[in-house]
């Protein structure tokens, strides 16, 4: 069976983790599609297209993943694309219950769509997008959090 899966988020900015979990899960699926949301309530630092630029740069080496962009529901671009799978990734036992429930949803809302967890490498599990816009945002170093293009558009966009 050729399984495609999509991997949900809003990538603000890509992560070493974010890659972590797309290399891991394009050794699994035949295609894993990075789907990055405009979610334009939460306030972006990048724009749309600028976080689907890095994270088609960052992720170029992986052959059988692709970048886009959506702002619709996700169940729905889930369905445009072709997809059988929802990715999402567990950092922590604080990630579960958000998880679980927008899991519980979207079984809900497309009960033929599979939502399946991976956990990242363990020098991965503390990093987010949030905790590296902070550590930016006040002169800290993130060349050990993101790749070094992402690196170079924080420093750009905060300075």
């Amino acid at each position: 069976m050729k399984t495609t899966a999509i991997y949900p988020g809003t990538f603000d900015p890509i992560t070493n983790g974010h890659s972590d979990l797309i290399e891991r899960a394009a050794r699994l699926f035949e295609k894993v599609i990075v789907a990055v949301a405009e979610n334009p309530g939460k306030g972006a630092t990048f724009s749309l297209e600028e976080r689907v630029a890095l994270a088609t740069e960052v992720l170029a080496g992986i052959k059988n993943a692709e970048v886009i962009g959506f702002n619709s529901l996700l169940v729905d671009f889930v369905h445009e694309q072709g997809a059988q799978v929802i990715m999402r990734g567990l950092r922590a036992v604080s990630d579960f219950e958000y998880e679980f429930q927008l899991a519980g949803m979207n079984r809900r809302l497309a009960p033929e769509i599979e939502t399946l967890f991976l956990t990242p490498a363990e020098q991965y599990a503390y990093i987010s997008s949030s905790l590296v816009r902070e550590i930016a945002l006040h002169g800290g170093d993130v060349s050990s959090f993101v790749h070094a293009k992402v690196g170079a558009a924080l420093r750009e966009r905060i300075s």
